[in-house]
């Protein structure tokens, strides 16, 4: 007989990515490898390498929709995850179809540009990302860089922005919480530091590691919707999540001439190597 155990269920809204190290790809990993069962919603089909974006096409948003729709109606889900969107018209559509399901998390990974700068969002998609998809989400994880971008106005110098303002800023958009990473900053450790209503909530330290990373902002967000998906309350999710994260990098590849990918299953290779079953 088939088991009578059903894994917690995450929706993921993302682009492709042929490399497997962002994108889709990796959150079909990270949230496998963190026990849970991932659906997959397209949102744009890209060209690139671990160097960087090439090109990008976005979805048709009413394809966007069905995809959604389809599966909601025939699976329940503990938690969305929602990256790279491809067009205004895809942020529109993702957020008419989670504005259906108020009770279930909704952790955003707000994709502005590659790890090579590559632009992925327009001023108008990061517009439509502000009043559709900030009040409806449960966790927002920009890295510092995109942190600053999300809130600058006109006539703002987006570097002089100090992270709590644009964390202040953020929470005034409408999410419940913002996780802003600090590894672009010039600091000796990368702090990350979540913030709430209350303030900061709590932050934490990791040693910087060498090297650059293709997905690490995938990976992080996924883990936190597979860790909220497990049951756990946000803070201890989001401290958990960036363990795991953590570990992915430590243990990277670099299998090909641009950046080092995660290795999401590192503790499969562990297991095995110590010479126990998986």
């Amino acid at each position: 007989m088939p088991s009578v155990h059903v894994p917690p269920i995450v929706l993921a809204f993302a682009a492709t990515d042929p490399t497997s190290g962002a994108g889709l790809q990796a959150d079909l990993l990270t949230l496998c490898a963190l026990g849970c069962h991932p659906l997959a919603v397209v949102t744009a089909i890209t060209i690139q390498d671990t160097a960087g974006v090439d090109a990008v096409m976005a979805i048709d948003s009413d394809w966007v929709t069905d995809q959604a729709r389809l599966v909601l109606e025939d699976m329940p889900v503990a938690a969305f995850k929602i990256g790279m969107l491809g067009s205004v018209e895809n942020i529109a559509a993702i957020a008419e179809v989670v504005s259906d399901y108020p009770d279930v998390p909704l952790v955003l990974d707000p994709v502005l540009a590659s790890g090579r700068g590559d632009e992925l969002a327009t001023e108008d998609m990061i517009s439509a990302m502000r009043e559709l998809l900030l009040p409806q989400t449960t966790i927002l994880t920009p890295n510092s860089a995109e942190a600053r971008r999300l809130v600058q106005d006109e006539g703002d110098e987006s570097e002089d922005l100090a992270l709590g303002s644009c964390a202040e800023r953020l929470l005034g958009f409408g999410c419940e919480y913002v996780l802003i990473t600090g590894s672009h900053e010039n600091t000796p450790q990368v702090i990350n530091t979540l913030y709430g209503s209350e303030g900061m909530i709590r932050a934490d330290s990791w040693d910087r590691l060498p090297g650059s990373y293709h997905g690490s902002g995938c990976t992080l967000a996924s883990a936190i919707a597979a860790t909220l998906a497990n049951g756990l309350a946000l803070p201890e999710a989001v401290r958990e999540a960036q363990e795991y994260t953590w570990q992915a990098l430590a243990a990277a590849f670099r299998p090909g001439m641009g950046q080092y990918i995660p290795d999401r299953l590192f503790w499969a290779r562990e297991v095995n190597e110590g010479g126990s079953e998986p």
